[in-house]
């Protein structure tokens, strides 16, 4: 970490909207000493992006930050309600709705959490200023430099600037430049890193926060509206509010002109339009926009791994299907955790590479998917059309003329659910997401046999949900948050049937493995080991891996100090019963074992990454052979080998 020269940063972020935000917050609560700039007087008033998504809200309780959003009491939309023209006379008809968030997502909230960004963005604020780290403002960034070989510990020169008052500047040294300024974004600029339009349609929106008297039905849900008059989509929000987003030009008009523009009156008066026969007529309005849409892609994330982009630097679409601040969140979760894993000497700085293909490849889903949504969501209907969503399959409205399967809209939209909700986002193999290609090593099939074919955990995607028994107080809890944010990766290991004298044996020779003074456990001891208070839960060994073991037995048959070797039992909060039922795997004795796809007497190892992605898997078995395909995983990017 860094020096204590007042000048020199591990980083300086520029942009203070969501990415930034994340980025600096995790960071911060690693220890980092951070320059946190913003061009903004104050973090946003009114306006921005408002949506949460399910697994966006998982990660915000991870890092204790849930309920402090919630707190704000934000709407939650759990399913969208489709509008139409009928086939028959003028005006609009409810077609069918369709969840959020789909059962068939094994998701803790499915739900979109609707909220202000600048409540969001303060929500971050005030647990950066808990660590130390505060926003400068109105500041900006009018230069840097990179250059390794100049300073190999500080390579990174940044000049800043005050945005009222030229004579206020200020020159610093960091080891890394993160540009979260938006889509205009000044550091992507200066690195001459070109965007790649995705779709030459574009197209011009108007956007309406506000409080409205309404007599259409749905205005508390979710809605797409397509009428003859054009297309809305209705955003319930906190305290009443409704967002309106409402097209106002496309690019396939004759006239179109991408800086046309609006006057509040007019959207309002197209809205009114839209939404015949319905009345709407507007209270207050807090925040009123136009602006043109267009779906672009940074060509490169970093040049140099010193200097990176994220957010709307790096992706730009429609609001439309919510992803915005939810692909900032995890652009920075991503960067942050590979950061501190080379700073912290965990990690060799070949791991930084691995954020850009990820992220990119994450970006490409989405703009494939919002060039569509946004394409289909702006054309004028030729007739009614059905979601016919519900689950018994019948018709919401008979005025209702096509299918689901015929309306391409509402296809895509149920289509891309999965990827919306987060749940779906995945990341391809490379050193961190095991796969043969990627550890070649000479590993026998026997000990890096890709169990994730045997199981239902793959590396690169989400651990799976699963609800368990902690043993020390017998609370009730959601596995996959049991273990925060902490920079660490998470062992969970499936002990499978408490009383095989096999399974006994091969968590001893797991515990062995690991004690040894060159496993990949012990080479990474945290220096002040001797001195770790008896209430530390999740690192007492060593800052970078934290263990978690489950049984598949009932609560009352576990004795931690009986059942379980001592390096486990040291990390007695962070050791369960798989004992609770579970409606998705309703005939299963260990439910958690079983939605894993491990045999419920026999198993496994699963290494989970700091952000909550599958990393690896293997067999838990007596004898050496678990240790080593860990210490095989481990092996393909740590620093001591």
């Amino acid at each position: 970490m860094a020096t204590q020269s007042d000048n020199c940063y591990d980083i300086v972020i520029v942009g203070a909207g969501p990415v930034g935000l994340m980025l600096s917050t995790c960071l911060s609560r690693w220890g980092y000493k951070i320059k946190h700039i913003d061009n903004r007087p104050e973090p946003t008033a009114t306006g921005r992006a408002d949506g949460i998504q399910p697994r966006s809200l998982d990660l915000l309780r991870n890092m204790g930050l849930k309920s402090a959003i919630m707190a704000h009491k934000p709407a939650r939309v759990y399913e969208v309600a489709f509008w139409d023209p009928p086939k028959t006379g003028g005006g609009i008809v409810r077609t069918g709705t369709w969840p959020s968030c789909p059962e068939f997502i094994d998701a803790r909230y499915p739900f979109t959490t609707l909220l202000h960004q600048g409540l969001i963005e303060r929500v971050f604020i005030a647990d950066l200023e808990k660590n130390g780290t505060e926003i400068q403002r109105p500041w900006t960034i009018a230069g840097f430099t990179s250059d390794e070989k100049a300073d190999p510990e500080y390579p990174v020169t940044v000049q800043l600037a005050h945005v009222d008052d030229s004579s206020k500047t200020e020159t610093v040294k960091a080891k890394y430049l993160f540009g979260g300024e938006g889509a205009r974004s000044f550091i992507r600029d200066q690195l001459k890193i070109g965007i790649t339009h995705k779709n030459p349609i574009s197209y011009v929106w108007g956007v309406m926060d506000g409080v409205v008297k309404t007599d259409f039905p749905d205005m508390k849900m979710k809605c797409t509206i397509h009428s003859e008059h054009g297309s809305i989509m209705v955003i319930p929000r906190e305290a009443n509010m409704v967002r309106l987003y409402i097209q106002i030009a496309s690019s396939t008009d004759p006239d179109f002109h991408p800086r046309k523009t609006a006057t509040e009156a007019e959207v309002q008066a197209a809205a009114k339009r839209i939404l015949a026969p319905y009345s709407i007529e507007w209270e207050r309005v807090e925040w009123y926009s136009v602006y043109p849409i267009g779906q672009g892609i940074s060509d490169k994330y970093t040049l140099d791994h010193r200097v990176f982009l994220g957010g709307d630097a790096c992706h730009t679409h429609s609001p439309k299907a919510g992803q915005g601040m939810n692909t900032a969140f995890l652009d920075a979760l991503n960067l942050a955790w590979k950061i501190h894993a080379v700073e912290g000497g965990f990690a060799d700085r070949h791991i930084l590479e691995t954020y850009e293909p990820e992220r990119k490849d994450v970006a490409e889903t989405l703009l494939a998917f919002d060039n569509k949504y946004a394409k289909l969501f702006s054309q004028r209907p030729d007739a009614a059309s059905t979601a016919q969503a519900t689950a018994s399959g019948t018709h919401t409205n008979p005025d209702a003329q096509q299918s689901a399967e015929e309306n391409e809209f509402i296809k895509t939209f149920k289509e891309a659910c999965e990827f919306t909700s987060g749940y779906g986002v995945f990341y391809k193999p490379n050193a961190l997401n095991y796969s043969p290609a990627h550890h070649p090593a000479g590993t026998s099939p026997t000990i890096l046999s890709p169990e994730h074919q045997t199981t239902k955990l793959v590396p690169g995607r989400l651990f799976i949900n699963s609800t368990v028994t902690r043993v020390v107080d017998a609370n009730v809890v959601h596995l996959e948050q049991e273990i925060p944010l902490n920079g660490s990766f998470r062992l969970f290991i499936f002990a499978g049937s408490l009383t095989s004298p096999a399974q006994k044996s091969a968590l001893e020779s797991l515990a062995a493995g690991l004690q040894k003074p060159d496993s990949f456990f012990s080479r990474f001891q945290r220096p002040d080991i001797d001195t770790v208070s008896h209430h530390e839960r999740h690192n007492p060994h060593s800052k970078f891996f934290t263990l978690a073991t489950v049984f598949a037995a009932k609560r009352a048959e576990v004795e931690i100090s009986r059942d379980l070797p001592a390096l486990l039992a040291r990390y007695r909060d962070n050791v369960y019963a798989d004992d609770r039922w579970d409606r998705r795997v309703p005939d299963a004795k260990a439910a958690a074992h079983a939605k894993m796809g491990f045999d419920e007497d026999k198993g496994g190892v699963v290494v989970v990454r700091p952000d909550g992605y599958v990393g690896f898997v293997c067999k838990l078995e007596e004898g050496g052979k678990t240790v080593e395909a860990l210490e095989k995983y481990f092996g393909a990017f740590t620093t001591k080998q």
